[in-house]
C-alpha cells in the first residue's frame, strides 16, 4: 500500500481522532498516569530515563525522548505538526528545554513536521544544540514520491531555519551521551525506489545504560534485507526494537527474527494497533498490524509497549 493511502485511511478513522488525545495544556498532569517501567538496576536512581510520546492528532506518529542521569536530551523523529507543542512541554519540562541531539530516521513528516513546527514559530523555544539527519535530495525525494513534496520542501526549509549545527551520520558513526551511546548502522541506498522514503530510513543501535535498543523508524522490506545483508548479526540482535513503519508493512519477520527482541515499543496509534478502519472494527482495514503482532507472539515477546496506551515512560 502506498504512504499516500496509508495516511488518509488512517486520519479518515473516528476513533483516530476520539481515542487517548491529550492537549499540551494536559500534558503534564497526564504524565502523571504515564505507564512507567523501570529496567534500571537501581529504579531510585536511573542512568537514562525514555518517553514514547503519544500523538496529538489523528495521525500515525513516532517520537522518543531519552535524558541522561548525566543531563544530556536526546530526541528522535518527534512526531507530526500537530505534536510540537506537547513535545516542546515535555522537553521543557523534562529536560529542561535542552536538546543535545536531534536525531531524524527519515523524510516523513509524521516522523519531522514537529522540528518543522518549532522551527517555523518559535526556532528559540528549544535549545537545540545538534540535527543530526541524513535524506536523499530533495530532487530524488520528490522523484519517488512526488506526493511528499510539500512536506519534504517544508523540512528543507526548516532545517535552514535552525541555528545548530546540522550533521549528517554514517555507518558506524558513534555519539555518546552519558549512558547513552548511539551508533549509525547503514546509510541510504539510491536504487532503492520501491516505498522509496520509507527504505531510505537510518537505522541507530542504542546502548541504553547496559540495554541494548534498535531504533528502525519506517525502515520497509527492501531496506531491512538490506541492512540484513551488511550489518553485523550481533548488531541487529537487541533486548529493545521500535517497530518499523507504526508496526506494519515495514521489515521483515526474518529482520525480527535475527533481532530477537524481549520488548517491542510501537509507535502505533490505537486505530492501526488494531486494523480497524473508519471505525468499522478490528480488523477491518488494510494494514498488517495484527500479522507482525502476531509474528512477535511466535518469536516469545510478551513485553510491549505501545504509544496508544498514552505517554510510556521506561528508566534504564
Amino acid at each position: 500500500m502506498k504512504r499516500r493511502t496509508f495516511l488518509a485511511l488512517g486520519l479518515a478513522a473516528p476513533l483516530a481522532f476520539k481515542s487517548g488525545l491529550v492537549s499540551p495544556k494536559q500534558a503534564f498532569s497526564a504524565e502523571d498516569n504515564a505507564i512507567e517501567v523501570s529496567f534500571a538496576a537501581d529504579p531510585s536512581a536511573p542512568k537514562v530515563t525514555m518517553w514514547q510520546t503519544p500523538r496529538q492528532t489523528g495521525s500515525q506518529m513516532m517520537g522518543y525522548v531519552f535524558r541522561t542521569a548525566t543531563g544530556e536530551t536526546v530526541v528522535f523523529d518527534g512526531g507530526t505538526v500537530g505534536d510540537a507543542d506537547y513535545l516542546t512541554a515535555l522537553l521543557k519540562k523534562r529536560c529542561g528545554g535542552k536538546v543535545d541531539a536531534w536525531i531524524m530516521t527519515h523524510a516523513h513528516d509524521d516522523h519531522f513536521g514537529a522540528f518543522c513546527r518549532i522551527m517555523e514559530t518559535n526556532p528559540d523555544a528549544l535549545d537545540i544544540k545538534k540535527l543530526y539527519f541524513n535524506f536523499p535530495t530533495q530532487a530524488w525525494l520528490d522523484k519517488y514520491e512526488a506526493y511528499c513534496k510539500p512536506a519534504t520542501a517544508r523540512f528543507f526549509a526548516a532545517q535552514k531555519l535552525f541555528k545548530g549545527e546540522t550533521i549528517t551520520p554514517k555507518p558506524g558513526d558513534v555519539l555518546e551521551f552519558g549512558a547513552l551511546k548511539i551508533e549509525t548502522l547503514n546509510d541510504f541506498d539510491e536504487s532503492l525506489t520501491m516505498n522509496a522514503i520509507n527504505n531510505s530510513t537510518i537505522v541507530f543501535r542504542l546502548d541504553v545504560a547496559g540495554k541494548s535498543l534498535l531504533m528502525l523508524g519506517d525502515l520497509g522490506v527492501e531496506g531491512g534485507n538490506r541492512v540484513l545483508k551488511n550489518v553485523p548479526k550481533e548488531k541487529i540482535d537487541a533486548d529493545f526494537v521500535q517497530m518499523a513503519h507504526h508496526g506494519q508493512q515495514g521489515v521483515a519477520k526474518e529482520f525480527y527474527e535475527v533481532a530477537s527482541p524481549t520488548v517491542c515499543l510501537w509507535p502505533t496509534p490505537d486505530w492501526l494497533w488494531d486494523n480497524n478502519a473508519g471505525g468499522k472494527g478490528k480488523n477491518s482495514g488494510p494494514w498488517k498490524t495484527l500479522e507482525v503482532r502476531a509474528w512477535m507472539e511466535e518469536l516469545g515477546v510478551d513485553k510491549h509497549y505501545v504509544s496508544k496506551d498514552g505517554l510510556i515512560k521506561l528508566t534504564f
